[in-house]
């Protein structure tokens, strides 16, 4: 890397990881006048950070799913300044000492002493808390700064309601016969259903669309997914999305578009939409005899049995009701002639 000072920004995560993050980046790129800043993140990322407006580079990371990098290729000398948003340490923290910049901002971690830092909440969203770290180190920075500005390109599926069954663990993924029963009722109520499939999953969409009595040309990805610029036309102009806590809530979020957000393992507390936004999250922590259920495994391989505890009929309340109290200035839903 040559020029001026440099910042080097390690989140190495996916797309809801990139937005939840997107405030502190954007706060970096506020206070830190004249600096390049690249982020640190695997290859998919270039479309979002392109998007974004607040990254100058992508450094290609590779690795295991959620895992720190084993390595950074970074050229030239080292970054003035290595900020972790990836998480709590230490091999995240360690990794950016070994490329020796000149400052590290982390949450501190009795393991790596060297780094000052705050102390890390596990009960702080996300979006908060990579704010609070940055506000640490004397950086002003907002939570709610994570819009997105919609794509000049239009819709494919202009006020569709769009249903994304899928999600990169079981744990978070509502059963496809309900997203099936959702989409079936919606189309017969004279609504627009498209689904979304993400990279591997075109089969297991198909097979929810052909369990609605969808068309196949209903189903927008393939094998790799839809391409981002498309996934961005086609939110920014649903009348709304139904999804689970995956990377397209957090795009939903950031485009400003009405979604329904079904929760499982993790609490929207900590990965929710924001609360002024034309956003419905199902949630259900209680036990049968009232009890909170224990945090569950965001990874695991079965669905969550908070997540099981949404219904059919409540997916389609929230919808109606997000229907009913569309902002002004928003696609309202659209018939089917």
């Amino acid at each position: 890397m040559s020029g001026g000072p440099t910042v080097l920004v390690l989140r190495a995560l996916g797309l809801g990881d990139a937005l939840t993050g997107l405030p502190a980046l954007r706060a970096l790129r506020r206070g830190l006048p004249g600096h390049r800043l690249v982020l640190a993140g695997p290859a998919a990322l270039a479309p979002v950070v392109r998007a974004t407006g607040a990254v100058d580079g992508l450094l290609i990371t590779r690795a295991e799913v959620r895992e720190v990098p084993g390595a950074l290729p970074w050229a030239g000398r080292p970054p003035d300044l290595a900020v972790d948003l990836h998480g709590r340490g230490p091999l995240s923290h360690r990794l950016l000492a070994g490329l020796g910049p000149g400052r590290i901002w982390a949450f501190r971690h009795p393991e790596v002493p060297e780094v000052p830092g705050p102390e890390w909440d596990a009960e702080e969203h996300e979006r908060d808390r990579w704010c609070r770290l940055l506000r640490w180190y004397g950086l002003a920075a907002d939570p709610g700064d994570l819009g997105l500005a919609p794509p000049p390109r239009p819709s494919p599926a202009p006020g569709a309601v769009v249903l994304h069954p899928g999600a990169d663990a079981l744990a978070r993924r509502w059963p496809p016969d309900r997203f099936a029963a959702v989409a079936r009722a919606l189309r017969a109520e004279g609504r627009r259903v498209v689904l979304t499939a993400g990279p591997g999953e075109e089969a297991y969409v198909h097979e929810t669309a052909r369990r609605a009595g969808l068309p196949p040309e209903s189903v927008r990805g393939g094998r790799h997914g839809v391409p981002f610029g498309e996934l961005c036309a086609l939110l920014a102009g649903a009348g709304c999305l139904v999804v689970g806590d995956t990377g397209l809530a957090h795009l939903a979020s950031a485009l400003g578009t009405p979604s329904v957000v079904l929760f499982g393992p993790v609490s929207p507390r900590l990965w929710g939409p924001p609360a002024d936004g034309p956003h419905r999250v199902l949630w259900h922590p209680f036990t049968a005899d009232g009890d909170v259920s224990r945090p569950g495994d965001a990874h695991g391989v079965r669905p969550d049995p908070r997540l099981l505890r949404v219904t059919v009929d409540e997916v389609l309340a929230a919808v109606r009701d997000l229907a009913e109290a569309s902002a002004p200035g928003r696609p309202a839903f659209r018939s089917v002639l």
